[in-house]
């Protein structure tokens, strides 16, 4: 690879960890904003509200999922652990995968 190619690599790698810290800081402040005004229980308030939240709650879930799925066919591919990730995403949600692609574009 020529050195203006790993440049170019290096670049993208550290534009990538740049959005994804945004991403990450970003929906952190929103989190603690709504657990500090609605609390635990506003969580399971907001997902039972009516069906339609019901189905927006199961969507994400199945979102979460399928993206813990690819995870862990990432880190198997590059001999890493998948668990610690796929176990905390139940109770942190996206936060798990997050993380798993900040650490990831680090090690790139």
């Amino acid at each position: 690879m020529s050195a203006r190619a790993e440049n170019a690599s290096a670049l993208g790698r550290s534009s990538e960890q740049a959005a994804l810290v945004v991403i990450l800081v970003l929906f952190g402040a929103l989190t603690m904003v709504a657990l500090v005004a609605d609390g635990i229980a506003g969580i399971v308030d907001a997902i039972t509200f009516n069906w339609l939240s019901i189905q927006i709650f199961a969507d994400l879930v199945i979102a979460v999922a399928v993206i813990m799925v690819w995870v862990h066919h990432d880190a198997r591919a590059r001999g890493r652990n998948p668990w610690p990730w796929i176990l905390a995403a139940p109770f942190v949600g996206m936060f798990s995968p997050l993380a798993y692609l900040l650490l990831r574009s680090r090690d790139a």
